[in-house]
């Protein structure tokens, strides 16, 4: 679908010179002299490389079609992440490095929203929160004062966060999925 440059925004997909790149800036400019345009930073999303593009206000641009269906996580191998979809019962896999460090936080059945374009997946996006369990931290320090001191823990899928004094191990915690930080203590 086309669009003007004037309409993008920051996480669209674009079509762009035979790939497919996400919106991380754009500025739009009036300059005193000559037309306006808009300065976009991009990402590409299968090379993970960056690119400064201006396009001048009247120019037209391709916006990339993608396809979000809700998945329900199965299990992995060493290679790849296995989903099904629960309304037709069918099976994916889909390669590690395109999850990347969020699959640490998978777990069965967690429903989770599949990004793809062209067939094939792009991108994950997990539940804004989830339970995790705390499996190391440090004891509390005398004296600390809870309300801006924070300790490291490790949670049971090895992720590394910071985590208020009065939080142990084996307790279960709320974390933001978005941010990987500690919400709330269950």
């Amino acid at each position: 679908m086309k669009i003007n440059a004037g309409e993008i925004r920051v996480g669209m997909l674009l079509e762009y010179k035979n790939d497919l790149w996400q919106v991380l800036k754009t500025q739009h400019v009036k300059p005193g002299k000559g037309g306006a345009f808009a300065q976009v930073e991009m990402k590409s999303v299968g090379k993970n490389t960056k690119l400064n593009e201006r396009f001048r206000s009247n120019e037209s641009i391709e916006k990339a079609t993608v396809e979000e269906n809700k998945f329900n996580y199965l299990y992995s191998d060493e290679n790849n992440y296995f989903f099904i979809d629960p309304k037709t019962f069918e099976q994916i896999e889909i390669k590690k490095d395109i999850i990347g460090e969020k699959g640490k936080l998978l777990t069965e059945n967690l429903e989770v929203t599949l990004s793809f374009y062209n067939g094939s997946a792009i991108s994950i996006e997990l539940p804004n929160q989830i339970k995790c369990k705390i499996s190391a931290t440090d004891g509390a320090l005398k004296g600390q004062t809870v309300s801006s001191s924070y300790k490291p823990a490790i949670l049971d899928n090895g992720i590394k966060i910071q985590v208020p004094p009065f939080v142990e191990v084996e307790d279960e915690i709320i974390l933001d999925t978005r941010t990987l930080e500690y919400v709330k203590k269950i």
